[in-house]
């Protein structure tokens, strides 16, 4: 279930109502983890994958327009804000969103199940990158290369931190190593997303170097 938050300018006179609803009052300045993470969750969910849940449309590079957004997902029952908004993308550690350059429209970096035109350019990689996933997956990997499934491309990471932090969410994370400069060279095309995750099509087995596994 997604939170419901509220900024505090709301009339006392609202108070009862708005406990009475179940609705949850959070100052934006004292945001915990827990409320960033349940409206990061939300705009995973409207900006990657299901815009429609809430009656808006991405346009063909993925931005939505941030008024239109903030009133659709007031009309749906998220309370949500600019500042609020502000709050949450300041402060995702994986910068998982962005803002317009004239700060009228928001997007997701990537990730995306639906089609869209990041407008990223090709970029030469470095000579390794990392895949976090479990030991669970590896048996395919070894067989068919780490797939993009259901996303536009598949998410590699600059350090080996990441991409164990990345297989964690999973269980006992395994940190794949990926000889992208070969790749590269080979014909295989890289790009950079906002946040500096590295994205690509594919990447065959030839490519990838998996630890042993206990």
């Amino acid at each position: 279930m997604i939170a419901r938050v509220l900024r505090p300018k709301i009339e006392d006179r609202n108070d009862a109502h708005l406990a009475a609803s179940g609705i949850q009052r959070v100052e934006v300045d004292d945001m915990n983890q827990r409320e960033q993470k349940r409206i990061s969750k939300f705009l995973s969910l409207v900006l990657r994958h299901e815009p429609e849940v809430i009656g808006v449309a991405l346009d063909r590079a993925g931005w939505v327009e941030i008024a239109t957004l903030i009133a659709q997902a007031r009309a749906h029952g998220t309370m949500i804000d600019r500042g609020i908004l502000d709050e949450v993308v300041a402060k995702s550690t994986k910068k998982r969103f962005s803002f317009s350059e004239d700060g009228l429209r928001i997007r997701a970096n990537q990730g995306h199940s639906l089609e869209v035109e990041l407008g990223y350019e090709t970029a030469i990689p470095p000579c390794l990158l990392y895949h976090g996933t479990v030991a669970q997956f590896v048996p395919m990997i070894r067989e068919q290369g780490i797939m993009k499934m259901q996303r536009h491309h598949v998410h590699l990471s600059p350090d080996r931190g990441t991409a164990e932090a990345v297989g964690q969410r999973r269980g006992k994370p395994v940190v794949l190593i990926v000889d992208a400069l070969k790749m590269h060279e080979a014909g295989h095309e890289f790009f950079m997303s906002a946040n500096g995750v590295w994205l690509t099509s594919a990447v065959p087995p030839q490519f990838i170097r998996i630890p042993k596994i206990d």
